[in-house]
């Protein structure tokens, strides 16, 4: 077992996961099937379907091993894709939505588990924050590609984007024979792995890294549920509605090229302002994006769409980097994926919720779209607040004690 050869091939991993060739279409597409509200309630059935299994998939991978986890996702990402390239009713729909979202689960916590642990074996844990970011960069380069050749395929056919991204993941499934990871000791007994996930959820750090990735991964998602049907709704202005797969596809390929261009400076400011002035500033410029497309319907707010994965680039590799050396290997996955699920759950409850206020059939309009915006801008500021202050005692920046066992 070579840990150095899985470290050099996970990036290409996170690459093909990203290669999420709906991704700039999906809204469009169910609501050119289905309605506006009834694609809200789709990506919600997404969130709420990891909460069968995303759990039990941290407690999979940290039982039966990382490669096997990775390559379940993997299958269930394909199947997923084809469920929703061939379906033409909410059922279908939800049940490839419930298959990628298993995917997501399988997935969550243990590609970088495996990351952090091959790191370990090599040797190599005071890299753990330029890996983080690098695969993170391999990740973002996939989204990019697949968002502009998405849409272009999208404009052929509002089914193939969902094909191509099926080959992608039968492509990530390929790949996890090349991974290998390293021996874990399996001597703790189920409750004493219980103590330490409690001793993780319980320690000042680890919570508060935990409510603000709950947090962040929801205003980072708001963007991308509602982008597209306000990029369609803008683009009606000027009657070019019938370019939005097209237009939200480039959009999305910029996002994740200016992203990419960031993470090459993210560790130089991370190092500069330090970790809890980063991870702050980084949850507020995911606010000020949100309420400048809560404001203003002009085209020129598009433009605003294209940061939207800035402030993952500036939080997320650090917060799993401080994160890893914190937790117990016997738990490490079964804590990311409660953390994953604790983020999925949140919004999903709030977007079932903002769906209630929306139109049920037709389009979304522009107003249900500022409005719901403007009410997860409010709420987000006082959260903003409230972990300002809890960060001030907390040693958000040494490490790496860990919690009690």
């Amino acid at each position: 077992m070579d840990p150095n050869r899985t470290i050099a091939a996970l990036p290409w991993f996170y690459f093909l996961n990203g290669m999420l060739f709906w991704q700039a279409t999906w809204f469009l597409y169910f609501q050119g099937t289905l309605s506006g509200a009834e694609a809200i309630a789709l990506y919600a059935v997404y969130d709420i379907a990891t909460t069968l299994i995303e759990v039990p998939s941290g407690v999979f991978s940290d039982r039966i091993g990382r490669r096997f986890t990775l390559a379940l996702s993997a299958l269930c990402g394909a199947l997923g894709c084809l469920a929703l390239a061939t379906g033409d009713s909410f059922a279908v729909f939800a049940l490839g939505q419930a298959l990628i979202g298993a995917s997501t689960a399988f997935r969550s916590g243990t590609d970088t588990s495996l990351l952090y642990e091959s790191l370990d074996a090599a040797g190599r844990t005071q890299e753990v924050e330029a890996q983080e970011i690098r695969v993170q960069r391999f990740s973002f380069t996939g989204f990019a590609l697949s968002a502009v050749i998405g849409g272009a395929l999208a404009q052929i056919a509002p089914t193939l984007p969902f094909y191509a991204t099926a080959l992608a993941f039968l492509a990530a499934l390929a790949l996890t024979l090349r991974l290998s990871e390293p021996p874990r000791s399996r001597t703790t007994t189920a409750r004493a792995d219980l103590r330490a996930l409690t001793g993780a959820l319980t320690h000042p750090v680890l919570a508060w890294l935990f409510a603000l990735g709950v947090l962040m991964y929801g205003f980072s998602h708001l963007p991308f549920v509602f982008g597209q049907p306000f990029i369609r709704e803008t683009l009606d202005t000027i009657g070019l509605a019938g370019e939005a797969p097209l237009v939200s596809g480039a959009i999305t390929a910029v996002m994740m090229a200016i992203s990419v261009a960031v993470s090459f400076v993210a560790l130089p400011l991370r190092i500069r302002l330090g970790l809890p002035l980063t991870l702050l500033a980084a949850f507020a410029l995911q606010l000020a994006l949100n309420a400048t497309l809560s404001l203003t319907t002009a085209t020129l707010a598009i433009a605003v769409l294209a940061l939207r994965m800035v402030p993952d680039a500036l939080a997320n590799p650090f917060i799993l980097a401080r994160i890893q050396p914190l937790l117990p290997a016997q738990t490490r996955a079964t804590y990311l994926s409660l953390k994953s699920l604790a983020g999925k759950l949140v919004f999903a409850a709030t977007l079932m919720a903002a769906s209630t206020t929306a139109e049920s059939t037709g389009l979304l309009p522009t107003a249900d779209l500022q409005r719901i915006l403007g009410w997860y801008t409010l709420a987000g500021i006082a959260c903003l607040a409230t972990l300002a202050i809890l960060a001030r005692p907390l040693p958000l920046e040494r490490g790496p004690e860990a919690p009690e066992q």
